[in-house]
C-alpha cells in the first residue's frame, strides 16, 4: 500500500481530537518519572513534589498490583528499584505500599496518592505498562476509577494500542495517547505496523521516541492535529530536537535543565 493512501484512512479510523481538549500538552514540559536524581528515586513522591515545585508537568509509569490496583512503578520486577525481589504483580497494593524505594524513605505510591499529591497543580501523563499476553480491560477500569472526578489536566498513554482504544470506547473524556518507537521498524513494514496501531488505538496524541525525530509518521499526525510529546530528552541537543519536531519534551537529567 503506498504511503499516500494512509492519510484518508488515518482521518477515518483515528480522527484528530478537538484542539481544546489536547492543547495543554504543548504548554508544558514534562519531568520524566518526576524530577529524580541522587537520593530522589524515579516515580517517587519526592520526585513528583520536585516537579510540582518547579512547574513541570509529570510523566509517570503505572503497573498493576496483584489485586489490580494502579501502582506508580516502571519495572515489571521490584529488584532494580527496591531491596525486594519479585514481580510487582505478585504483591497486593497494600504490600507494595510498604516497600521503600532504594536510597530513600519514599514508598511505592498508588496512582490515587499521586493524583491527590498533584491536585491539579500541573498536568499528568500516565503511561500504562501492559503485556500483550495479558488482558487490559480490568486494569483500565481500575485506572478510570482512580481518575473519576479528577478535573486536573491528565492523559493516559501506552505502547499497547488496546489501552488507548479502551479509553476511547469506555472513557472518551479522558485524553488518550499512543507511545511510539520506530526502533527495528524503519521500512514499509514498520510504517504499516505504526498505522495499524494508530487505527486500533484511536489516540489523541503521540508520545514519540526522540531518537526517531524527525519522523514522517510523527509529522503527518502532528499536522492532522495530534500533539506530539517526545521521550526521553536527556541532553541539550535532544532538547533542541524536541523543540523543532515535537510539541512537548519529556525530559530528565541534563535535558530537563534547559527545558522551559
Amino acid at each position: 500500500m503506498p504511503l499516500s493512501l494512509f492519510a484518508p484512512i488515518d482521518d477515518w479510523l483515528a480522527p484528530a481530537p478537538e484542539v481544546g481538549k489536547v492543547e495543554w500538552i504543548g504548554k508544558y514540559s514534562f519531568a520524566h518519572r518526576g524530577l529524580h536524581g541522587a537520593g530522589i528515586p524515579e516515580n517517587s513522591p519526592s520526585a513528583f513534589t520536585g516537579a510540582i515545585e518547579r512547574g513541570f508537568g509529570i510523566e509517570c509509569d503505572i503497573q498493576r498490583s496483584r489485586d489490580c490496583q494502579a501502582m506508580v512503578f516502571h519495572d515489571w520486577e521490584l529488584d532494580r528499584l527496591t531491596d525486594v525481589s519479585g514481580a510487582v504483580a505478585g504483591k497486593s497494593a497494600e504490600q507494595l505500599g510498604q516497600i521503600e524505594l532504594s536510597g530513600s524513605s519514599d514508598r511505592i505510591a498508588t496512582l490515587r496518592r499521586l493524583i491527590d499529591l498533584v491536585a491539579g497543580q500541573i498536568p499528568l501523563l500516565i503511561e500504562v505498562k501492559s503485556r500483550r499476553d495479558l488482558p487490559v480491560a480490568d486494569f483500565c477500569e481500575a485506572i478510570r476509577a482512580d481518575l473519576k472526578d479528577y478535573s486536573g489536566w491528565h492523559a493516559v498513554m501506552s505502547f499497547d494500542p488496546r489501552v488507548s482504544r479502551w479509553f476511547a470506547d469506555n472513557a472518551p473524556a479522558t485524553v488518550r495517547g499512543l507511545v511510539v518507537t520506530e526502533e527495528g521498524g524503519k521500512g514499509l513494514t514498520g510504517a504499516l505496523r505504526r498505522h495499524l496501531s494508530l487505527w486500533h488505538a484511536r489516540p489523541e496524541f503521540l508520545a514519540y521516541d526522540i531518537r526517531d525525530l524527525p519522523s514522517g509518521f510523527a509529522s503527518r499526525q502532528r499536522r492532522r492535529g495530534l500533539p506530539v510529546a517526545s521521550w526521553t530528552v536527556r541532553s541539550p541537543e535532544l532538547n533542541l530536537r524536541a523543540d523543532a519536531y515535537a510539541d512537548a519534551a519529556i525530559a530528565e537529567g541534563a535535558g530537563i535543565g534547559l527545558v522551559s
